[in-house]
Parts: C-alpha cells; structure tokens; sequence
C-alpha cells in the first residue's frame, strides 16, 4: 500500500483559456413572482460550489452543439427549478435570506482552450488551473446583488473535448439535490421527460414553533456569545497554514482488508459499510498526525454529512431538491483512536449517523432558530464518493470525470471516486488530504501502519 501519488505530478499551471461570450438564460416560461423560504440548513450554506464535468470527444456533439442544446436544456429545466433562476436576499424584517424567485436567469459563459484534454494530465489530481473552467461572476450585471444563483461554463478543448464548469450556491442544492439536477437536465436534453419531479418545498424543513432543542449539541458552534467575550471564528474558516497535500488511494480489496478487520471484533448491530470504513481509518490518521505535544488524552472531534431525506418521520421525499443533510459526529480520544480496537473506531463512525433520527434532526434545526451557529469540530470528511456525478448519462455521452475544484484546507478531508475502478457498489476511494509537511509525513506513515 502506498500514496497514489509519492510526488505531485507536473501540471498545467495555464489551460490557456479564451472566453469568447457571457450571457443569461432565462426560463422559457414566465414563473410566480415570490419569495422563497430558506431552511436553517440552507442559511448557513451561503457559498459557491464548483464542479468541473470532463467530456472526451463525441464527433456527433462537438462543443458548440453541445453549447447550443444546453443552453435551450437549461431554458426549460429552469421552470421546475425556477428557484434556481432567482436571486438571494436579505429579508430586512426577519433578518434571514430568502430566494426572490425572480426570473432573473442562470450565467452562460463559453470559452476554449488551446490545449487538448490528454494535455492537462490526471483529471483526478487536483489543479488550480481547473478554475480557468468556472465562472464565478459576470461582470456585466450591475448591481452587485444581481448574482445568479449558478453559472455554466462550456470550454473546448483543441482535441474536440470540453469541459463543463458549474458554479452553484450551496444554498440551492446539497450533493444529492445536484446531482437530481443534473440527472433531469441529461433527460431533458436528450429529449425525455425530467427523471424525478423535483420537490421544492423548503418548508418541510423549517423549525419548530416555538423551537425545541432536545439534546446536546457539542457539534454545533453558537455564534451569539455573551457580550464581553470573545466569539470564536467557524472551525472551517480558511488558514495560512503552508499545506502539503497527497492523495491516498484505498483499493476495493484495501476496503474489504478494513472490512475484515472490522468484522472480527465488531458489535453486532454496526454498520460495516464502506464509508464508515474509511472515515474511520482516516480519522485514526489525521488525529494522531496533528497530536504534536503527544497528549493521548486529548479529544479529536470528526464531522461527517448525513442525508437526513429517510430519517425523517414521515420522510423527506427522495427527490427533496434542496438541502437534506445535517453534520453527523463522532468523539474520542487519541488513546482510544491510537490503542483501541479497529471496529470500536468505525462503530463511533457508525453511532454519529445512527443518532441522526428526526428527533435529533428536528433539534438541530431548531438548534439554528435560537443561535444562528456553524458546525465545530477538527475536521470535517467531505464525501464526493458516491455521489455519482459521472454516471449522468446525457446525448453526448458520461464525463470522463467530475470533480469539484479543490482548495486545500487542512480541516476538511475529501473523498473522490477512483477514476481508474469504475464507479461499480464496490470501488476503490482517493482521499485528499492537506497538512503541514511534517504532519503529512505522519499521517501517511499511520495511513500504511494501520491498513497492515
């Protein structure tokens, strides 16, 4: 077992990018005017995500058709997700963001490369230079309010290729919200009707009247402290760490090495399921690599998302198109991480999701009504494992690859399907971590110390 990458490998630091056109699509029929309530879930998730979906070259869909046909796609898709097509604001009298389901339309931006997709290198390692394939604002809308919720970028490449780059706010969709997304534009442009109707209720998550919190909440960081102290800054909030980074590559046979392992020590109602596999294993590392003063008895706390759609009593409809997960946790020591049975580690993984019911559910939302807070913990695990964007299946054909474009954090560890395994139920993980050089090397030495 290694790292998939002992050193990094050379990368295009230019894609030599050309943008040719920026413009609107609006939906291509008139919706209510109306403001849109936003979740407590979603209130906190005032921030772009960006994707990048790699297309090799498809001699019936070249880029320009496919520009044409998703920029038509996009102006039907926007009348079922007309939220999609408004914009943030403040309620002045409440104090909480909502959507102004406005018409105010999507960004569509086309550009070219002068390389060839071959050119850029591995698609799986991540390149700052992929951000030359998002739009992130266009400059020709004025207000500065006047932000579309998302921006689509069609790049072609010089050997036919292109590349698709979407920028969303994460207060429109969660991963799988997305990803419904994209499965009914594929259908959409190839014709079809949508795949799932999406449910666009974001009532089904609003809080309680008068709010309830019924337990604890030690992963959950209150942002109204007592005047005269000082607040803490969200643990996510960006450092100046110098950051190594590596990708940690786990095999199918690797997972089933840790599911054994698990196994023969486990309690009987734990999950052996992959991710919980994983995180655990990645939590072992990344609390020991950042124990610099070698304090067994301190406390590492992890954060990991958890769909909330069928924990719910009655259920959030699978095609809940907004955001549907909460920040699940799991704590211990760094004795019982370092010396502790394998299987108890993955069963605390397991235990953080299992507490996840509605009750617990419905606490933490009404946890946000009282203190407007953000998840707290050492890091976060953010998983693009199983989300399956590569499988969207649209008339030009699968991505080649679909990645988000990557900052390196020290807090958050990401998951990415293994580009050279397919996307089968039982598929090898990269893991990207980021660390200062000498955690890194510590982390990658417990990395290989504990998959033995």
């Amino acid at each position: 077992m290694r790292a998939l990458y002992e050193r990094a490998p050379s990368l295009l630091q230019d894609l030599k990018v050309s943008i040719h056109d920026s413009s609107l699509v609006f939906p291509n029929k008139e919706a209510e005017r109306k403001s849109i309530f936003l979740s407590n879930i979603d209130q906190v998730l005032n921030f772009d995500v960006e994707t990048v979906h790699f297309f090799p070259r498809n001699k019936d869909y070249p880029a320009e058709r496919v520009a044409e046909k998703l920029k038509k796609t996009l102006a039907k898709v926007l009348v079922p997700y007309d939220f999609l097509a408004g914009r943030l604001k403040l309620n002045p009298e409440t104090g909480r963001l909502e959507i102004e389901c406005n018409g105010g339309g999507v960004g569509f931006v086309l550009g070219s490369s002068k390389c060839a997709l071959d050119e850029i290198g591995d698609l799986v390692y991540p390149n700052p230079a992929f951000s030359q394939l998002i739009c992130k604002t266009l400059d020709f809308l004025k207000p500065a309010d006047d932000h579309p919720l998302a921006i689509f970028q069609v790049t072609s490449f010089k050997c036919g290729g292109f590349a698709m780059g979407i920028s969303t706010n994460h207060a429109a969709f969660d991963g799988l919200g997305f990803k419904l997304f994209l499965d009914n534009l594929a259908a959409v442009a190839a014709d079809k009707p949508l795949a799932v109707e999406p449910c666009n209720d974001r009532r089904l998550l609003a809080a309680r009247s008068p709010p309830l919190v019924t337990f604890p909440h030690p992963e959950l960081l209150k942002l109204n402290t007592p005047a005269g102290q000082e607040s803490s800054p969200p643990v996510f909030e960006a450092t100046q760490d110098d950051l190594a980074f590596n990708i940690f590559n786990l095999t199918s046979d690797d997972i089933t090495h840790l599911k054994e392992k698990a196994k023969a020590t486990h309690a009987a109602n734990t999950r052996i399921s992959g991710f919980n596999i994983v995180t655990a294993h990645i939590w072992r590392c990344k609390a020991l690599s950042c124990n610099a003063e070698n304090n067994m008895e301190r406390l590492s706390t992890i954060l990991y998302a958890v769909d909330i759609r069928p924990r719910l009593n009655p259920p959030l409809p699978a095609s809940y198109s907004a955001n549907g997960v909460l920040t699940a946790y799991a704590r211990a020591s760094c004795k019982e991480l370092s010396e502790g049975p394998f299987a108890r580690v993955v069963e605390m993984v397991y235990e953080g999701a299992r507490r996840m019911t509605d009750e617990y559910a419905r606490s933490v939302i009404d946890w946000g009504e009282l203190y407007k807070g953000f998840p707290h913990g050492e890091f976060l695990v953010s998983s693009w494992w199983k989300l399956g964007f590569a499988e969207v299946a649209y008339p030009w054909g699968r991505p080649r690859y679909s990645c988000p474009v990557v900052y390196h954090r020290k807090d958050i560890i990401l998951l990415f399907p293994d580009i050279n395994q397919g996307y089968g139920s039982n598929n090898g993980v990269n893991v990207l971590v980021a660390l200062p050089s000498k955690e890194m090397e510590k982390f990658q030495t417990l990395f290989h110390n504990f998959l033995a």
